[in-house]
C-alpha cells in the first residue's frame, strides 16, 4: 500500500451545514490568516441537508449583517402560524404554544441556504471540499489529528477496481465535528473518549419531507401550519408541518419519536396517511412532488448533551445535540454554536475549553429551560401536554430533570404488545411506496461498492429478531433498505443499500444494536433539491 497524501490545515471542518458552515466563516472573519477547509460527503453543498424549515435569524444576522440584501434563493418571511389537532375525519385550531411563534422568522430551504453560504466561506479563503467522506478520525496518543477521507474505487468484494484512488489524510490541530444528527464519526469518538459517561442517554426522531408544487392559487406564502393527533395513537411522540414557500410550493413533513413502543408501526406510512386527512388532502390534490428525502433529528436536548470536547477536537450543531424540541428548531442554535466555537479557537487555538465555554452560553441555557418538555411525552399525549404547560409557564425552573431511556429500548416485543387498530385510510395521493419516495429523494450509490450499512449478525434477523419483533427494521427505515427475502438461497436480510438516504435511523432504532452506519464513497446518496 503506498503512503497516503496528505494536506495540513490549521482546522479541518467535518459537515457543511449550518453549523459547520458558521463555524469556518466566523473563524476566517476573526483570524484570516489561518487555514481552514470544510469536507462534505455530498456531491454538492446543501444536497444532502434536510430540515422543515423555519429559522431565527438572531445568528444569521451576526454572521452576515447584509444577508437580507441578497438573501437566500428560498426564503420567505413568516406571515402566520396555525396550530391544529386532527382527529382522523377532522380539524379543530388549537392556541399557538409560546415556543413555536415564529413571528420574525423565515422559512428557508435548509439545503439552498448551506449553499449559499458556502461560497462566502470561500470568498474569504475558506476552503469547500464536496465530495470528500471522513471516514475515519486520526487519533494518535489519544488525540485527534485529523479525518482520513474513505478510498474511492473500491469494489463490494473489496477488491480495487479501475477507479480505484486512495484517500488522502486531512491533518490540522484542531477537528470540528459538524456533521449533523448521529455523525458517525461523532458517535464513535463520543464512544472512545467516553464523552457521554456523564449525560443521559440520546433520544431521536425521524423526520420524513416532500417539497410539492401546488396548484395555483393554492399556496399561501409564509404560512406555517403544525398539527398534532391523527394519524398517531396517544401514546406516539409525533406531529407534521407544512410551510408554505413562494410560487405555490408547500414543504409538508412529519415527524415522530423514535422511542415509539408499537414494533410494527411504520413512520413512512403514517406520513402518507397524513396527506389524505381532510384537511390537508384538498390542498395537494391536483400538485406534485418536486423532492423528498429523511433525516433523523436529534431530540434528546439538554439532559443528553455530552461532553463537547476532547483532545484535538470538538462537536458542534447536531453533533453535539443542541437542537430545541419545543421550537422544532435547531438550526440558529447550529450556527450560534459554531459561531462561539469559531470565536473560541480564534482566541486559544485549540479544542480544550470549548466544553465549558458552551455549557455557560445562551445555546445550552436555552435547552435547559426546555429540558423536561420532550421526555414529558414518554407517559402519553395529555400527560405530555399539561407537562408542557407547565414548564412553559414556569419557564423550566421545575427543581426535576426528567430522564430519557434509549429509543431501541423502547420497542416493545409482539408477546409484550397490542398493537392498536389504526384504521388508516386507502390513499392515493403520490408515491405510491417508499420505492417511489426514493425516486423523489435523488439518491444515488454505486452498486458495486461495500455496502455502507453494516449488520454485525445477519443471522439475529431472520431468527430472533422475526419472533420477537417481526422484523421492524421493513417499516421503520423510510427507503426501503432492509428486505427480509426467502427463495432459493433460503430466509436471509437483503440489504438494498442503494435505496439510502443517509437518515441513520436503522443506527438509532434497530432492537439488537447491531446495525452501524458508516459512509459511503464520497458523493453517492440522496441529492435534495431545496429541502
Amino acid at each position: 500500500m503506498s503512503e497516503r497524501d496528505v494536506m495540513e490545515y490549521d482546522v479541518v471542518t467535518v459537515g457543511a451545514g449550518p453549523a459547520g458552515l458558521a463555524f469556518a466563516l466566523r473563524l476566517k472573519q476573526l483570524r484570516p490568516e489561518l487555514s481552514v477547509c470544510v469536507i462534505e460527503k455530498a456531491s454538492t453543498i446543501g444536497a444532502q441537508v434536510l430540515s422543515g424549515a423555519v429559522i431565527e435569524t438572531g445568528p444569521l444576522d451576526a454572521l452576515l449583517p447584509d444577508w437580507r440584501s441578497a438573501p437566500p434563493p428560498v426564503c420567505v418571511d413568516v406571515a402566520g402560524d396555525r396550530f391544529l389537532w386532527l382527529s382522523k375525519t377532522g380539524a379543530r385550531r388549537l392556541p399557538t404554544p409560546p415556543q413555536m411563534h415564529n413571528e420574525g422568522n423565515v422559512i428557508v430551504s435548509l439545503g439552498a441556504l448551506c449553499a449559499w453560504l458556502a461560497p462566502q466561506a470561500e470568498a474569504l479563503g475558506v476552503e469547500v471540499f464536496p465530495g470528500f467522506a471522513a471516514a475515519q478520525a486520526l487519533v494518535e496518543d489519544g488525540r485527534v489529528a485529523g479525518v482520513r477521507i474513505g478510498d474511492m474505487g473500491v469494489a463490494r468484494d473489496g477488491s480495487h477496481k479501475p477507479t480505484y484512488t486512495q484517500g488522502i489524510d486531512i491533518r490540522a490541530r484542531v477537528t470540528v465535528l459538524a456533521e449533523g444528527c448521529r455523525g458517525h464519526l461523532g458517535k464513535r469518538l463520543i464512544g472512545e473518549f467516553g464523552l457521554d459517561r456523564d449525560s443521559g442517554p440520546q433520544t431521536y426522531g425521524i423526520g420524513i419531507k416532500e417539497l410539492w408544487q401546488l396548484a395555483p392559487g393554492k399556496g399561501e406564502p409564509g404560512q406555517v401550519v403544525h398539527t398534532l393527533g391523527w394519524p398517531l395513537d396517544r401514546r406516539t411522540y409525533g406531529g407534521s408541518f407544512l410551510y408554505h414557500l413562494d410560487q405555490d410550493r408547500l414543504a409538508i413533513g412529519f415527524v415522530v419519536g423514535l422511542d415509539y413502543e408499537d414494533p410494527n408501526f411504520a413512520p413512512y406510512e403514517a406520513f402518507q396517511q397524513l396527506k389524505h386527512h381532510p384537511a390537508i388532502r384538498p390542498l395537494l390534490e391536483g400538485g406534485s412532488i418536486l423532492s423528498a428525502g429523511a433525516r433523523a433529528l436529534v431530540e434528546g436536548g439538554y439532559q443528553a448533551l455530552p461532553r463537547v470536547e476532547m483532545p484535538g477536537a470538538m462537536l458542534i450543531g447536531d453533533d453535539a445535540g443542541l437542537l430545541n424540541v419545543p421550537k422544532i428548531k435547531g438550526t440558529h442554535q447550529a450556527m450560534a454554536s459554531g459561531m462561539l466555537a469559531a470565536e473560541h479557537v480564534a482566541e486559544t487555538g485549540a479544542a480544550e475549553g470549548w466544553d465549558a465555554r458552551l455549557r455557560a452560553s445562551k445555546v445550552v441555557d436555552e435547552l435547559r429551560r426546555v429540558r423536561n418538555i420532550r421526555p414529558g411525552f414518554q407517559k402519553g399525549l395529555w400527560r405530555g401536554l399539561a407537562n408542557a404547560a407547565w414548564e412553559t409557564v414556569t419557564g423550566g425552573r421545575s427543581p426535576w430533570t426528567l430522564k430519557h431511556h434509549a429509543d431501541h429500548s423502547a420497542l416493545r416485543r409482539l408477546d409484550a404488545y397490542q398493537s392498536p387498530e389504526r384504521d388508516w385510510v386507502a390513499r392515493d395521493l403520490p408515491p405510491r411506496d417508499r420505492l417511489a419516495g426514493v425516486y423523489f429523494a435523488a439518491t444515488e450509490h454505486d452498486e458495486d461498492q461495500p455496502v455502507h450499512l453494516q449488520v454485525a449478525d445477519p443471522q439475529v434477523c431472520v431468527t430472533r429478531c422475526t419472533v420477537e419483533y417481526n422484523n421492524p427494521c421493513e417499516r421503520f427505515c423510510p427507503a426501503g433498505v432492509y428486505e427480509i427475502v426467502d427463495d432459493g438461497a433460503g430466509r436471509r436480510l437483503q440489504i438494498n443499500a442503494a435505496n439510502c438516504v443517509h437518515c441513520k435511523t436503522c443506527d438509532i432504532k434497530d432492537p439488537y444494536q447491531i446495525i452501524t452506519w458508516v459512509t459511503p464513497e464520497g458523493g453517492a446518496g440522496p441529492n435534495y433539491q431545496n429541502l
